[in-house]
């Protein structure tokens, strides 16, 4: 792979380009596109955003992402999680000020863009593990109710004030409800019966264009609009002048927390999606590489009056159904944008912003993991936990507050799995030279005078009490243990805190006429051994590569030992 090659994977992905992957990458940007125009216009809602703004966001960063970005099915723009992270984050600044704002909006994808582009740059990529599947699953699921019941005053057709928190939207609703319009709750409900119709039927049909385009007529020839129905309106036409966010620093301190969950979520979103359709066609994505991508499309955006994108769920699966091989489908569905940006915006005059309201929500209630919180019951309690901590932290304190709870609260676990690792107490396997855990196999051999020990993890800072307490927790009083054995091959790694833990343990056993053995030992381990003197201190002759050998050594030790006292015991032979 050449220099342009890996600075531009776009480069590397045409090198060998054949007319059937046209084929394919035609199909899919026109039909990724089309499909962006509701779908992009609908999530600009639920930022706060006049629609415009959801077209303008699939625009510029489509053309970067495919540029600089390693998935080759992965279609990037609005989503709606982003979206309403935009919101929670903007709005509470803004004030009602409409155009601070869209300010503001722009602002936050230049940090987000900054953000996730240094830390591709500085190979950062691992960070994102910490937000662990989940957290991020309970976190989409609340998410995705909160998003879903913020669209009601668009159903309904009633103004109510704007909310992260269910239950406020709901009461809101509620004493409201007689100011519902029905027909503009008639056109929400037939949109969304026609959108689960349409994917139900044959999911290649562009459904939200679809609805978009039966609903628009209607309202345009009953003359709905005149009725009540709130439709769009005039939607400004032509591509997205260059434009400077509000480079204010009171702004820059007020927004990075919400830079950073954004920038996160964002690219674990895309990652998560752009590793399966990878798996899928049997290549590689770089992590790094697709925060570099997605941090220059968010960069750029924020100069083209772009809010905050990622890779989406849906989008990327139409996108792969529809036969993409490569990113030259990306900027054919920016193609699409800059067309309707061009010469169709007049046409969404009469839209009526409840089949906006319709789409997201038909989107995003599907979003609700109830499958995974099944699979984690089943499988992992903790996990399950982890999930449910974060769904109703999510719900209880807020969008930010809630994905803040479910990353502190992986992290404790993290930190708590690491300071104790499974241990394990090994016997020998009737008739075999393998030693298992006890517990396990009850059937396994033991011998009252040797014990064999193993704990499953590397030796540092964190857990070397739980390895100190392993060996000391044994009877080193009784008379009848001779012998400890340390199944070292699960240690990949030991640290200066851990040879200092080693070292007690060594002076433990000798004061107690124990003697140590150590089986499986690495390479690395053994280096730093025996840099901190413990292999000469233990002696050559007490390493060994397999458990059995090391057992059957300390038996024959422990053999010697008594025919050498037994023979110092026997009376001397009196002289004839």
């Amino acid at each position: 792979m050449t220099i342009l090659q890996r600075l531009f994977p776009l480069f590397s992905q045409l090198s060998d380009y054949s007319r059937e992957q046209l084929r394919g990458d035609l199909s899919a940007g026109l039909t990724v596109g089309v499909m962006l125009i509701p779908q992009g216009m609908a999530y600009a809602l639920i930022a706060g955003l006049s629609p415009i703004y959801g077209l303008y966001a699939s625009l510029v960063p489509l053309v970067l992402y495919a540029v600089f970005g390693t998935s080759r099915q992965l279609a990037v723009g609005p989503v709606a999680m982003v979206s309403l992270l935009v919101a929670a984050a903007v709005a509470p600044i803004a004030n009602g000020n409409t155009e601070l704002y869209i300010g503001l909006a722009l602002l936050l994808s230049l940090m987000v863009g900054i953000l996730q582009f240094g830390l591709g740059a500085a190979r950062f990529g691992f960070l994102v593990n910490f937000l662990s599947h989940p957290v991020l699953s309970g976190f989409t699921s609340a998410a995705a109710l909160i998003i879903g019941f913020s669209q009601l005053k668009h159903l309904l057709g009633i103004d109510l004030p704007r909310s992260n928190f269910i239950h406020e939207i709901l009461w809101s609703a509620a004493q409201r409800l007689g100011e519902v319009h029905p027909t503009t709750l008639l056109l929400g409900l037939a949109s969304i019966l026609l959108l689960v119709g349409l994917r139900q039927w044959n999911r290649s049909i562009p459904g939200a264009l679809v609805a978009v385009a039966v609903t628009t007529i209607t309202v345009w020839a009953l003359g709905l609009h005149e009725q009540g129905v709130a439709i769009v309106g005039s939607v400004p036409g032509g591509l997205p002048s260059p434009s400077l966010p509000p480079l204010d620093w009171g702004y820059v301190q007020q927004l990075a927390p919400s830079a950073l969950a954004i920038g996160l979520v964002g690219f674990m979103e895309s990652i998560a999606v752009a590793k399966v359709y990878a798996s899928r066609h049997r290549y590689e994505v770089d992590a790094n590489q697709e925060l570099i991508g997605l941090g220059l499309a968010n960069i750029a955006g924020a100069f083209f009056s772009a809010y905050p994108t990622t890779g989406g769920f849906s989008r990327t699966a139409v996108n792969d159904e529809a036969g993409a091989r490569t990113n030259l489908a990306g900027l054919l569905s920016a193609g699409i944008i800059a067309l309707t940006l061009l010469f169709l915006t007049p046409l969404f005059y009469y839209l009526p912003n409840a089949v906006l309201a319709a789409i997201v929500m038909v989107a995003v209630f599907g979003l609700i993991d109830v499958e995974e919180a099944r699979y984690l019951w089943k499988v992992d309690r903790r996990d399950f936990g982890l999930m449910a901590l974060t769904f109703i932290a999510t719900l209880a304190l807020g969008i930010e507050q809630g994905i803040l709870v479910g990353v502190i609260v992986s992290l404790i676990v993290v930190i708590y799995e690491s300071s104790t690792p499974h241990t394990a107490v090994m016997g020998r396997l009737p008739d075999t030279e393998t030693y298992r855990n006890l517990r396990r196999n009850p059937e396994a051999m033991t011998r009252s005078n040797i014990v064999i020990l193993r704990m499953d993890a590397n030796l540092y800072f964190a857990n070397v009490s739980t390895f100190q307490d392993l060996v000391l927790d044994l009877d080193v009083n009784d008379p009848a243990l001779q012998a400890v054995v340390l199944d070292m091959y699960p240690v990949n790694q030991i640290d200066s805190t851990a040879t200092h833990a080693l070292q007690e343990v060594i002076e433990t056993c000798r004061r107690n006429g124990i003697e140590l053995y150590l089986a499986g030992v690495k390479g690395p381990v053994k280096d730093v051994l025996d840099a901190a003197g413990l292999s000469d201190e233990l002696g050559e002759d007490r390493f060994f590569l397999e458990v059995h050998d090391a057992a059957e050594a300390a038996e024959a030790n422990i053999e010697e030992g008594k025919s050498v006292s037994s023979s110092s015991a026997e009376p001397a032979s009196s002289p004839s």
